[in-house]
C-alpha cells in the first residue's frame, strides 16, 4: 500500500521514511477516542496548555486535518496505542470529538519508540531532558550507540552526547530544565559541577546569558591568585576607586602577609542601606 503521508506538510522526511518502512493495515480509519491509549514509549511528558488549546479551537473549526498513527495495543485487547499524534488526540478530546481519523500500522516496540522520537524532535516539541531520555532509551533497550542514534535522528554525534550528558545533572537542576527555567545551553555548562544547583539558581536569579554563565563557572574553576599588595600608593588608588563607586569613605589596611581589613565609614542609615544593597545585588 502506498505511503499516505508521503508529501504531507508538517512531517519530516525521517518520519515519512519510517511510515514507508512498515506495513499499513488501514488508512483514514475513524477510531473512537476511547479506544485509543497513549504511547508507552512517548518521550514527551509535558504539553504546552496554550498550544493545546489553540489546536483544540482549530479542530473545532476545521476538524482533524491530519490523521494520527496507531498500532494495535499489545497489552490491552481492543485498544490502539498512539505512535504519532498524541497532541491531536488530546486536543480532539478537549474539542468534544468522539472519533478521530487514524492510520493503523504494524510496528514493534522499537519502531514505536523511533516514531515518537522522530516526530517530537523534528517538530522541536521536546525539552532537552525528554530528548536525552529518548536517546538513552534507544541505547539502553534497543542496543543503539551514540553514532547510530545521531545517524538515525539526523543530528551530530556531539549533539547527542551533549544531550545525554544532561542526565548526569542533579534532579533539582533537571527539574529546572524540564520547566523551561534553564536552557540547554546554560545546563551543559553545569555538568560535572558539585554545586550545580546553586549555580543554576544564580543564573536564573541574575538572568545571566550563556556567556556570562560560562565566565561565572570559569571563575569558580580557575580562581585568580590574588596579587600581593605592598605598595602604599596602590592601596590609596583602590580606596579612591571604591569611594567613587560606593559614595562612602573606605579605608584599607594591608599587612605584610597580605591579610588585613577594609573599613567602610558611613555617615547615616541611607549610606549603610546603599552599601548593603550593592553587596546584595552583586553576591
Amino acid at each position: 500500500m502506498m505511503n499516505p503521508f508521503k508529501n504531507k506538510k508538517g512531517l519530516g522526511r525521517g518520519l515519512s521514511s519510517l511510515i514507508g518502512d512498515v506495513k499499513t493495515s488501514s488508512v483514514n480509519n475513524n477510531l473512537s477516542l476511547s479506544d485509543i491509549i497513549r504511547n508507552r514509549f512517548q518521550p514527551r511528558k509535558n504539553f504546552d496548555k496554550t498550544q493545546l488549546e489553540d489546536l483544540s479551537n482549530s479542530i473545532k473549526e476545521r476538524g482533524v486535518v491530519q490523521p494520527i498513527i496507531v498500532r494495535k495495543s499489545q497489552q490491552t485487547s481492543g485498544k490502539y496505542e498512539i505512535i504519532a499524534g498524541e497532541r491531536r488526540w488530546l486536543a480532539s478530546q478537549n474539542a468534544g470529538l468522539h472519533e478521530i481519523p487514524a492510520v493503523i500500522i504494524e510496528a514493534d516496540d522499537l519502531k514505536s519508540l523511533e516514531f515518537a522520537i522522530v516526530e517530537n524532535v523534528q517538530r522541536h516539541d521536546l525539552n532537552s531532558i525528554e530528548e536525552a531520555q529518548g536517546y538513552q532509551r534507544l541505547m539502553d533497550e534497543f542496543d543503539y550507540d551514540q553514532e547510530k542514534v545521531a545517524k538515525f535522528i539526523g543530528k551530530s554525534r556531539a549533539h547527542v552526547a551533549n544531550c545525554i550528558r544532561l542526565l548526569s545533572l542533579p534532579n533539582d537542576v533537571i527539574k529546572l530544565i524540564e520547566t523551561d527555567q534553564l536552557s540547554q545551553g546554560h545546563a551543559k555548562i553545569l555538568v560535572g559541577l558539585e554545586n550545580a544547583y546553586l549555580f543554576a539558581k544564580k543564573i536564573i536569579q541574575k538572568k545571566l546569558s550563556v556567556r556570562q554563565s560560562e565566565n561565572l563557572v570559569r571563575l569558580f574553576k580557575n580562581p585568580k591568585k590574588s596579587k600581593i599588595i605592598n605598595n602604599f600608593s596602590n592601596l590609596r588608588d583602590l580606596e579612591d576607586i571604591l569611594e567613587k563607586k560606593l559614595g562612602i569613605r573606605v579605608s584599607i589596611k594591608n599587612k605584610k602577609n597580605n591579610s588585613g581589613s577594609i573599613v567602610f565609614d558611613y555617615k547615616d542609615l541611607d549610606q549603610l542601606n546603599r552599601l548593603i544593597e550593592i553587596i546584595k545585588s552583586n553576591y
